[in-house]
């Protein structure tokens, strides 16, 4: 038997003319093992808060609008930390085909994040969570844009560093590409092993740290890995929708996630990373019920306020039905899906102006966007890009 340890080993390895010390971290799970009595009152509160959010989309009326918009708020917000500047609004102005506010490039960038997170949910339906189902999705990441160029779908063949100019002085550098096979293996046998017996959140929590250290591809590793997690929890029942998305509280709490990840490579310390990462859980899910919930009375009360408004109900209510699924369109748009004449859908985007419901944000006399506000302020909470120094 190895000797238990929970430090990896540093490789001394030369890349562009240096000498660097690369990171080899052991295979999960860590020896000694977790202390998870230690991280019980953590692990039941995260299990609570999934289980009232997994409750609560039961009982809303469209699950798959919550999800379709929900996902699109963790693209942006996962997409702010590796340093675009999209907003949820730029997104969904840009997929409705209105005026986009931001650089097309940072809103592909997001777009590309939306499509990715998709394909690796309906694939895991036909392939288990591997490194195949990791090269498909990074595929889709990356495809065109900006990380067209760091070859989408494959694994590095060079040395990558985090932190630093050159790998010299780079605050950490992952494994060599000699061992970056070994590790990935082992990466992979730890998300299908049962010995252990570990609670899916505490391994969930453990593959992310694991996969960030490995940092296996040129770019693109921090996306990976946060949607490793949900993926993980959706193929082990904990989640029954795809709604847990840690990035927002990520983004919130940057230095200490990059700290607790340093201590876990550097000290093995990994009951205070995953002390960390389960107190996400349970504030991420409670948020996400909070949004549902507001959402559900939001929706509810405009058309309770639009059916008592007086004549051209029926119109307004099948325009505000539209807004639900879109919450940026044009009045062409609307006339294309609902059906109805120019001059009704013009009438009933006035009554849902004048009941201040609808805004419109172009200013322009032709082609004009109407905004569903309300709704856009609930699920763009905490979506305004990082202030830049």
């Amino acid at each position: 038997m190895p000797e238990p340890t929970r430090l990896g080993c540093f490789i001394e390895s030369p890349v562009a003319g240096e000498i660097v010390r690369a990171f080899i971290p052991p295979p999960l799970p860590p020896n000694p093992p977790i202390d998870v009595l230690s991280l019980l009152h953590h692990l039941s509160a995260a299990e609570r808060a999934l289980g009232r959010l997994d409750g609560i989309t039961i009982l809303l009326p469209r699950q798959e609008l919550f999800l379709y918009m929900y996902v699109r708020k963790e693209a942006v917000l996962s997409s702010q930390i590796e340093g675009t500047q999209s907003t949820l609004s730029d997104l969904l102005r840009f997929e409705a085909e209105a005026q986009a506010g931001q650089p097309i490039d940072d809103i592909r960038e997001v777009s590309n994040y939306v499509d990715a997170m998709m394909y690796g949910l309906e694939r895991l339906e036909d392939l288990p969570l591997s490194l195949r189902l990791i090269r498909e999705i990074h595929a889709r990441l990356l495809q065109g844009g900006r990380g067209g160029t760091k070859s989408p779908g494959e694994f590095r063949r060079s040395q990558n560093w985090i932190g630093g100019t050159r790998p010299g002085n780079a605050l950490f550098v992952p494994p060599p590409t000699t061992e970056l096979d070994a590790c990935l293996y082992a990466l992979e046998g730890f998300m299908h092993e049962e010995d252990s017996r570990l609670p899916a959140l505490i391994k969930a929590g453990l593959m992310h740290v694991q996969f960030e250290t490995i940092h296996p591809f040129l770019d693109g590793n921090g996306r990976i890995g946060r949607l490793l997690v949900t993926l993980y929890l959706c193929t082990h029942g904990v989640l029954r929708k795809p709604l847990l998305y840690l990035s927002l509280y990520l983004k919130s709490h940057r230095t200490d996630y990059y700290r607790l990840l340093q201590e876990v490579r550097e000290q093995g310390a990994w009951e205070p990373w995953l002390e960390f990462f389960l107190t996400g859980v349970a504030e991420t899910a409670n948020q996400a019920f909070d949004a549902a919930t507001r959402i559900v009375e939001l929706f509810k009360d405009d058309r309770e306020r639009i059916a008592a408004s007086g004549d051209r109900v029926n119109s307004a209510l099948r325009v505000h039905d539209f807004l639900q699924q879109s919450p940026y369109l044009t009045a062409n748009v609307l006339v294309t899906r609902t059906g109805l004449s120019a001059p009704t859908i013009n009438a009933a985007l006035l009554d849902l102006q004048r009941l201040g419901i609808v805004e419109e944000v172009t200013g322009r006399r032709r082609g004009r966007v109407f905004a569903y506000r309300s709704y856009l302020a609930i699920l763009g909470e905490g979506t305004d890009p990082p202030s830049t120094p």
